[in-house]
């Protein structure tokens, strides 16, 4: 399955293919071939970028489940200002652009916050992008308590996608969103959280736990 964010920039792609074809075969010239070859590959890497497979998705209360397909590039802990105001764990998530790059609901409840920033385009597995990259906050309240997560735009990356607004009820594994092309996600989690994923360590969105709220 392919998302519907996709479909634009496939569309105008193959249509960009179909004109370079046209002209290549009408000047029978060997640069617009090869621009049609990589204007090809571009329309077949963009199926490939913007799939959507299906997952399943773990339904036990208290479960924070992964909202991207990624790697773990970071556990710590950090001063959150922005909705917590105070010291959280902090696990982040980069996404390459081989990734599927869908971004999942976390864990269900009520979307209290979304807060929308401008910034740079640093590449997003610097420390620095966390603070001073586009991105996108949004904090949820559950039953088992609160979480708050960032959409960060990465290097390429240049739209954040998110359909959420605040107080929607939200279900865990709900797609929402995406960021377009390589990017990272920030989960911040309070103590009462025991994260479950190890550095380093390759995570599906909608399907890999995360961690887990203490009883």
């Amino acid at each position: 399955m392919i998302t519907k964010d996709g479909y634009g920039i496939i569309f105008t792609t193959g249509v960009i293919g179909i004109v370079f074809v046209a002209l290549s075969l009408l000047t029978n010239s060997i640069l617009l071939w090869i621009i049609s070859g990589l204007v090809a590959v571009l329309f077949v890497f963009h199926f490939f970028f913007f799939r959507d497979p299906d997952r399943l998705v773990p339904d036990k209360e208290g479960l924070i489940i992964s909202p991207a397909d990624g790697k773990v590039i970071k556990i710590d802990e950090i001063e959150e200002s922005l909705y917590f105001n105070k010291k959280v764990q902090r696990v982040s998530i980069f996404m390459s652009v081989f990734d599927v790059h869908i971004n999942r609901v976390p864990i269900s409840g009520v979307v209290e916050k979304v807060l929308y920033r401008k910034g740079k385009y640093l590449p997003a597995f610097e420390d620095s992008a966390a603070l001073e990259n586009e991105q996108n906050l949004i904090a949820i309240r559950s039953k088992s308590g609160p979480l708050a997560f960032t959409q960060v735009a990465g290097i390429i990356a240049r739209r954040i996608v998110s359909r959420l607004k605040e107080g929607d009820q939200v279900t865990v594994g709900q797609r929402f969103g995406m960021i377009k092309y390589s990017s990272r996600v920030d989960l911040f989690l309070p103590e009462s959280v025991k994260v479950l994923v190890q550095l380093g360590q390759k995570v599906k969105g909608g399907s890999t736990i995360i961690g887990e709220f203490l009883k």
